[in-house]
């Protein structure tokens, strides 16, 4: 028993003789969580997430096509996503803008919307 709790002691205590406390802080960036944004206002309310390892702050602009082929802004998503690229996507009835980023805090906030 008397081994044990050396080795523990021993442990805590760095060269000096003072005990030292080991704590891993990480400096996580911050990201808006919205699921329904448009023109400055969360519908569903506004949330904070923090990003993961393999995560990036996502803004995800979507856009209704017209009959004549223009697109028009209809919402944006805005969350942390894993593996996030910048991207479009192109379907009948939508287009989809995928925007990722984690240079700053809250850096996936849609502009010029």
């Amino acid at each position: 028993m008397f081994v044990l709790l050396l080795g523990v002691f021993t442990l805590l205590c760095s060269s000096e003789g003072k005990l030292v406390f080991s704590r891993t802080e990480a400096t996580s960036i911050a990201c808006y969580n919205c699921e329904r944004f448009h023109l400055g206002f969360c519908y569903d309310g506004m949330k904070t997430c923090y990003l993961k390892y393999q995560q990036r702050c996502a803004i995800e602009n979507i856009y209704v096509l017209t009959p004549k082929g223009e697109t028009k802004y209809f919402y944006s998503k805005l969350s942390c996503m894993y593996n996030c690229d910048d991207i479009n996507f192109l379907d009948y009835e939508k287009k989809t803008e995928l925007i990722c980023c984690k240079h700053s805090n809250y850096c996936n906030i849609p502009t010029g919307n």
